[in-house]
């Protein structure tokens, strides 16, 4: 049943495929067929990054197959960009690990000083919490998304940065956007969500399901 499902699996900001690799492989071991997609994340916008890494991706699953995407941190926002200018017919559903939905008071505090933007590049400016900011800008979820968040963080010093609770980069309250179908809250940190055995099974049951196992009291399906 899954095989006719595809899995387009997008990395964050200056990462490369290789931190999602296993999780695409537990989504193939799942019966679904992984696209594990590299992105050059710090050279180009949003905009440019979107266009062209999603449509390389959707070439690259079978014909007719169901699309569905998992991403990390900014491949979120690749999607909610993607799907706010272009269409898919055959979308199935999206899961994001800690995506900055509301943008990160990171970038607020660091976007200007030198050499952040030679690290992180265009697409990491773009990020801010500001209103006019372009996660933002994007507006509700008209898709079927089921998000998870992280509340450890392994970097104390941009968490003095963020409201609590926080993994790190993104706050938990920031993951959140208006129409999501679920989100969660786990004890993961944000460079190493992607990699825990708990959410990847999560994941996976999302992918299946439309839902997620645990639920987090504040949320309300």
């Amino acid at each position: 049943m899954n095989a006719s499902q595809c899995v387009i699996l997008l990395h964050g900001l200056a990462r490369t495929d290789s931190s999602m690799s296993k999780l695409s492989k537990a989504i193939d071991k799942a019966g679904f067929i992984s696209v594990n997609q590299s992105y050059p994340s710090t050279k180009y916008t949003v905009e440019i990054l979107a266009k062209n890494t999603i449509d390389s991706a959707i070439a690259s699953c079978p014909k007719d197959a169901k699309i569905n995407f998992v991403t990390h941190s900014m491949g979120g926002i690749l999607v909610r960009y993607y799907l706010k200018n272009n269409s898919i017919d055959n979308l199935g559903r999206v899961v994001m690990l800690a995506p900055p939905n509301k943008g990160s008071q990171v970038v607020d505090k660091l976007k200007n000083i030198p050499g952040f933007k030679l690290i992180n590049g265009p697409a990491g400016q773009e990020l801010g919490t500001d209103q006019d900011s372009l996660p933002n800008r994007l507006g509700p979820l008209k898709f079927e998304a089921g998000i998870i968040a992280g509340n450890k963080s392994i970097n104390l010093f941009l968490s003095t940065m963020l409201p609590n609770p926080n993994d790190g980069k993104v706050s938990v309250e920031n993951t959140k956007n208006q129409g999501m179908t679920d989100h969660i809250v786990m004890p993961v940190s944000h460079p190493f969500i992607m990699r825990d055995k708990t959410v990847i099974s999560e994941v996976i049951y999302f992918l299946k399901y439309g839902e997620f196992k645990k639920y987090n009291n504040n949320f309300t399906k």
